[in-house]
């Protein structure tokens, strides 16, 4: 069993599963891939042990991802934000998977806490939320959100029978391996980052549960549309910025080239990692307008924290070598505040923690 998780946590969470009539599982905004495995697999094993469950985003996934959420079930608040409301006015459970704080659930975060209900954070990423959750069960070594529920679900079939995880018996159904699979490899980047050995035994945990890897890797990695590549072959070529004084490159994507290139949600999965290809480059960026925003994501592969320049500079926060934030200023300043925030920062931010 993964040291990941305490036997007593893992009990005391599917008790109170158990013993709850309206659950509702939640995740963060823009949700990504480790954000949609973990609803979608976790209501799934629920379902598959006679339990029912609702799920809500703050807004729509990327369509990648939609293979996954095949009769559509996942409510989305922008398109739907009374449903989503009523959900959690009147769930006695809310379960919130990928995020460490309430705020990025957006709009719903005040009715989350407003909510009457048990509220139970699962996640893995730093500095998790306590003071707005009854139960919290978050690790940062963990690779995905879908890992640590992974090894919760492990935890609680290995109580319904301890020869199971040693005989390597699949105790969990394909429908629920296939969802973690995508969660955690779409967060590690296809094994590319925050992998341990747990991470590989998982996987193979999962592949002997019926998971078709090279289909899921097909459906993610190479499901894109034509416009997506070409918008891909356009950033590396005419908007890709290399700073070799900070071993830095950043990309910005402004709300016209989206409209251009017909952009949706989830094209740019990946493009943040596109600077780290090129040798000697261990910081990336990428900066996506968003009407009255601008999303930041950051990527390192060396001892730089983006987390803490994220939370220096970018209103966020996250992984030590993966982090996101917002800015709050004109687009066409994001080239010269990112460089700016280097110089500022980069030695504070190299510093080993």
């Amino acid at each position: 069993m993964s040291q990941y998780i305490f036997i007593k946590e893992a009990k005391q969470f599917f008790a109170r599963v158990k013993s709850s009539s309206r659950i509702l599982l939640i995740s963060h905004s823009n949700p990504d891939g480790d954000a949609i495995g973990s609803v979608i697999g976790l209501r799934n094993y629920l379902k598959d042990n006679g339990i029912d469950s609702e799920i809500a985003v703050p807004n729509s996934y990327p369509e990648y991802l939609s293979f996954l959420d095949e009769p559509r079930k996942i409510k989305v608040f922008c398109d739907k934000p009374n449903e989503t409301i009523d959900l959690a006015d009147k769930a006695d459970l809310i379960i919130a998977l990928d995020f460490n704080q309430l705020s990025r659930v957006d709009e719903l975060e005040k009715h989350v806490l407003d909510s009457k209900a048990f509220k139970v954070l699962i996640d893995h990423h730093p500095m998790p939320d306590v003071n707005s959750f009854d139960l919290v069960i978050s690790n940062p070594e963990v690779s995905s959100t879908a890992e640590l529920i992974f090894w919760i679900l492990m935890t609680i079939e290995e109580g319904k029978n301890d020869k199971a995880v040693q005989n390597r018996k699949p105790i969990i159904n394909e429908e629920v391996a296939r969802s973690l699979y995508v969660g955690m490899m779409t967060d590690t980047n296809n094994f590319s980052n925050s992998v341990n050995s747990a991470t590989f035994l998982m996987a193979s945990i999962l592949v002997e549960s019926g998971v078709d890897k090279d289909m899921l890797q097909h459906l993610v990695f190479g499901g894109f549309s034509e416009s997506r590549m070409r918008l891909l072959g356009h950033m590396l070529l005419n908007k890709m910025v290399i700073v070799g004084s900070y071993g830095a490159g950043y990309i910005t994507l402004s709300e016209e080239e989206q409209m251009k290139y017909d952009f949706s949600e989830g094209d740019s999965e990946g493009f943040v990692n596109l600077p780290l290809s090129i040798k000697g480059i261990n910081i990336s960026a990428l900066f996506t307008e968003k009407g009255d925003h601008i999303r930041v994501s950051l990527r390192s592969t060396n001892e730089f924290s983006v987390n803490r320049l994220s939370r220096l500079h970018f209103n966020g926060g996250g992984h030590e070598r993966a982090a996101g934030g917002k800015l709050y200023i004109p687009f066409e300043e994001v080239s010269a505040y990112f460089e700016q925030s280097l110089a500022v920062s980069f030695d504070e931010c190299m510093k080993k923690n």
